[in-house]
């Protein structure tokens, strides 16, 4: 059974990295569309996957992780297809959030089947070898990324369906499937809530990625991000008083997980500026072709894996805020040597390098770590959902790290490029240090007993 979640897992997971480091090759294709269009093909995926992943997670803890699992895996696939075929900017973005559609019913639902099929003592190393199949997606995404650009962008997409089809054809047979208690009689998860969630999100990464064209004091801008406040204070508001919420609130009153799920969205948004940060750099300031590029990336992440399965120990030794706020840190130092470092004509192996292996290190110690804290910290009936949760703060981290990266980038001249890439790496760090700072409540573990009787007594 694991085989086939991972490869599903792998599959959404391997589409982030080889997207980023096609997304040059994509806005040639179509006629040199601008960085702020070509961000959507990014954005518009992780703002629908932020939207979706709870309702799935709900979904799913109500009709059944399998069914849910498998319609996501045929979603995806699917939506593969239809980016592969996409004749505009605006045609792939429309078939990119059919793709995260799939993939928001896919992931909650991966980790929940492992974890309802793993005794409790073993939890905690699932969860991590869940997590470390990011880590490997990360390490190969770039190389095979850049490696397939070079056939053409469009196979960044079709690489995923024969593994999508292997994988159904196989969950079909091998995925349990668990009595569903009551679930005719549970009420649906709020699609309006969800709508304003999406909006939220949307508007927010609009008011920043239009912001140098607009100007940042410019009345749309202005709007955009003012839209963003009132659209994400009204979703707050009516997750407080809906009898099936996107957020349950309660959850977020166990301090380990909402530390986690904190620390998650700002080291998201942090990763996801830092790759897209570094595949425009690679591309555009160093004219390195999109294969170049992937075994320029590769160091980092090809650290996370090892790393991921190899911190265990460390983690029952020192607990997982230490090890996460360490990751983190180093994260940030990683970034910050770029800073310093990175120039026109500095050379791979004094400038760009060491900061990969910084930053693959502190990945490999901050996202299993974080992802296994918040998800042992429910109780198993909370699984899915408390899943979706943590992942759907991710995607907003993913939003935000791109769009403040665009935002800070803007469209610099060549003269222009180093200091506006020195920005861009101040911000990405600043979100990484931040990570750290949410990560420190996480030192004062609450006892587990408590925070499922938190939960527990939150949502009888």
């Amino acid at each position: 059974m694991f085989v086939t979640v991972a490869a599903a897992v792998f599959m959404s997971n391997l589409d982030l990295f080889i997207v980023n480091v096609a997304l040059p090759d994509i806005g040639r294709s179509f006629g040199g569309s601008g960085l702020g269009s070509l961000s959507w093909v990014l954005n518009g995926y992780a703002v629908i996957f932020a939207a979706l992943l709870v309702v799935a997670g709900r979904v799913a803890d109500r009709s059944g992780h399998k069914a849910v699992f498998l319609t996501g895996l045929a979603v995806f696939t699917l939506a593969s297809v239809g980016c592969a075929l996409a004749d505009s900017v605006g045609t792939l973005v429309a078939a990119r959030l059919v793709q995260a559609a799939g993939a928001a019913l896919l992931m909650p639902t991966s980790l929940a089947l492992l974890l309802a099929t793993t005794a409790p003592e073993k939890r905690a190393g699932a969860v991590r070898a869940w997590a470390s199949i990011g880590g490997i997606a990360a390490g190969l995404g770039p190389v095979a990324g850049g490696l397939l650009v070079e056939a053409g962008w469009r196979w960044v997409f079709l690489v995923n369906v024969p593994v999508g089809i292997a994988a159904f054809a196989v969950g079909v047979k091998v995925l349990p499937s668990p009595e569903r208690a009551e679930a005719e009689k549970s009420p649906l998860p709020d699609l309006f809530g969800a709508a304003l969630l999406t909006g939220a999100i949307a508007t927010l990464a609009l008011g920043l990625v239009k912001a140098p064209d607009w100007g940042w004091t410019n009345a749309r801008t202005l709007g955009g991000l003012t839209a963003a406040v009132l659209l994400g204070a009204w979703f707050c508001l009516r997750s407080a008083r809906h009898p099936v919420p996107i957020v349950e609130l309660p959850l977020l009153r166990v301090p380990a997980f909402a530390s986690a799920a904190a620390a998650l969205t700002l080291f998201t948004a942090a990763f996801s500026g830092m790759l897209l940060g570094v595949v425009l750099w690679c591309q555009d300031v160093w004219g390195y072709s999109a294969l170049s590029t992937g075994f320029a990336l590769a160091p980092g992440p090809l650290l996370v894996p090892p790393v991921a399965l190899l911190i265990g120990p460390a983690v029952a030794r020192f607990g997982a805020g230490r090890i996460a706020l360490a990751g983190s840190v180093l994260f940030a130092v990683g970034i910050l040597w770029w800073a310093v470092a990175l120039d026109t004509g500095s050379a791979y192996a004094t400038s760009l390098l060491p900061g990969m292996l910084l930053t693959g290190l502190g990945v490999g110690m901050t996202l299993p770590v974080l992802t296994q804290a918040s998800a042992t910290a429910l109780p198993p009936a909370r699984f899915a959902t408390g899943s979706a949760i943590t992942s759907m703060g991710r995607q907003i981290g993913a939003v935000l790290g791109v769009a403040i990266l665009v935002g800070v980038l803007g469209t610099p001249t060549a003269e222009e490029a180093v200091n506006a890439f020195r920005h861009g790496w101040y911000a990405v760090a600043v979100a990484a240090l931040l990570a750290a700072y949410a990560t420190v409540p996480l030192v004062r573990r609450p006892r587990p007993a408590v925070a499922a009787e938190q939960v527990t007594a939150g949502t009888a």
